[in-house]
Order: C-alpha cells, then structure tokens, then sequence
C-alpha cells in the first residue's frame, strides 16, 4: 500500500531545514548545502556504509514526489519563461513525476532518465491526488522545502518521516520544528540510527 513519507530530510542540531537567503549561489540558502554534506563524505571508498544505504534506501519504492517551488528552483512571482527546468542538470535525481506546488501554472516538461515536472496551482491536495494517480502504489515522497513539509504534516496526511540531523549549527535559516507538535501529531515511535557522518531518526505513527 502507497505511503507519504519524508526521508533523509536534512536538518541541522538546531532545527534548521535550510539556511537564509536562498539564490542562485546558495540554493538551500547560506551555509545550506552543509546539511547535506553527509551524503558525500563516504564512510568507504567504494561507497558503502551506514549514510550510504540510508540514502540509497530513500529512493526505492518511490511512485512520485511532490516538492515546494523553492525546492525546484529561486524563480518567485510568474514564470517569465520556461528556460528555468531545476537545479539538477539534464538528468534530475528523481526518475518519477514531481509534482511542484505553485501558485503560477506551467506547462508539464519531461527530462532525461524518467523524470516528468508537473505543477500544481491547486494546493496540496491537489499535488497529492494526482500523485497518487501515477504512483502506482509506490511511496509518494514530500521534498522540500521547509513550508511544504509543514504544510503536509498540519494536514495529517505523513505516515512516516526520517529525519538526519547534520552534525552543524545554522543559527537561522527556515526551522523544521517552529509551529509543529509531532507527537500531538502522532508520532510518537521513535527509532535512532547512528551513520558515519550523521544521526538519523524514524519517526512513525
């Protein structure tokens, strides 16, 4: 049975899901990309490890995603055109239909290895009802940004989030945990894994 699930969702120890000021520069905004270092600093050279299958892991059995407009990209307001096609290069890291929440329409556009950009002005049930018309009964996967994974918890609609907390302090930037209550939420099973270069919590209903 298709779930919504949150994985390897990046924070740093003090909460923060990306820093300030996202740009063209600073895609997750100033000191941003730190929080992901964990997924390059490989335990073993041929790339195994704790991190490594935990990363791995994240992408099976995903149908399709569903991301926030800042996730895919720094263009705000209208489209004022359709040069702009993400952060990811020609072959994006998704291989599934992505469905972008704006409040601009667009027109769909495929890329190379299977990826289909989609986007939704109809809210967050809207992105998820289409979702699920092509997951086929996979894992529907919410990226970011930060206001997307609140706005998908507030609705109650997560059955699964893992978190990895990235050994750094942020000090600002967007916080995962501000106006969210997840045990009120549900979440109250809790499961820890220690990686090599970062701590990763399971949190379920």
């Amino acid at each position: 049975m298709s779930k919504i699930k949150i994985t390897t969702f990046s924070i740093s120890l003090d909460g923060f899901g990306a820093g300030p000021l996202q740009s063209l520069k600073d895609p997750l905004g100033i000191r941003g990309e730190e929080l992901h270092a964990w997924m390059f600093e490989k335990a073993n050279s041929d790339g195994t490890g704790v991190d490594n299958d935990i990363a791995r892991k994240s992408m099976e059995n995903v149908g399709a995603w569903i991301i926030g407009r800042n996730m895919f990209g720094p263009v705000r307001g209208a489209w004022p055109d359709d040069e702009w096609k993400g952060w990811w290069g020609e072959q994006p890291p998704f291989h599934v239909p992505v469905f972008v929440l704006t409040h601009h329409a667009r027109e769909s556009f495929k890329m190379e290895g299977g990826t289909t950009f989609h986007f939704v002005t109809g809210g967050i049930e809207a992105a998820l009802e289409e979702a699920k018309k092509v997951a086929d009964g996979k894992d529907i996967r919410i990226g970011g940004g930060v206001s997307t994974v609140h706005q998908f918890l507030r609705a109650g609609y997560v059955d699964e989030i893992q978190l990895t907390f990235s050994p750094i302090f942020l000090g600002s930037g967007e916080n995962l945990f501000s106006g969210i209550d997840l045990p009120a939420l549900g979440f109250n099973k809790i499961e820890k894994i220690n990686g090599e270069n970062a701590t990763h919590i399971i949190l379920k209903k």
